[in-house]
């Protein structure tokens, strides 16, 4: 009987490999806006990756996006994939917090 699914391993980065999907969970920093209802954002392992939204819903979908955009480009470009820190190594705001953020990129095969 199928499940719907696939078998998958998980390496030292927290990246799980199966039929044709990686799993990747990374930590995000949340800090809310001073200046309205919203947060920011931020990947500490991911260099450069964050993202805005107007409530904190708002800015996880955002995070999530800008964090499957980054990682979608490292698998195109080579695949180096930063390792995941450990929670005691995150420096976070007095008024932050963190945020485990999960992607998933299916990967579709070579039409060669």
């Amino acid at each position: 009987m199928h499940t719907g699914r696939s078998a998958t391993r998980r390496n030292a980065n927290g990246v799980r490999r199966g039929d044709c999907k990686m799993t990747f969970t990374y930590p995000a920093v949340i800090v809310p806006h001073k200046d309205d209802n919203g947060f920011h954002a931020e990947f500490p392992d991911l260099e450069c990756c964050y993202a805005d939204g107007g409530d904190l819903e708002d800015t996880l979908d955002a995070a999530r996006e800008a964090a499957y955009d980054w990682l979608f480009l490292e698998l195109e470009e080579g695949g180096h994939f930063p390792e995941t820190s450990h929670p005691e190594d995150i420096k976070v705001p007095e008024d932050g917090f963190v945020r485990n953020i999960m992607v998933r990129i299916k990967l579709l095969p070579d039409s060669d």
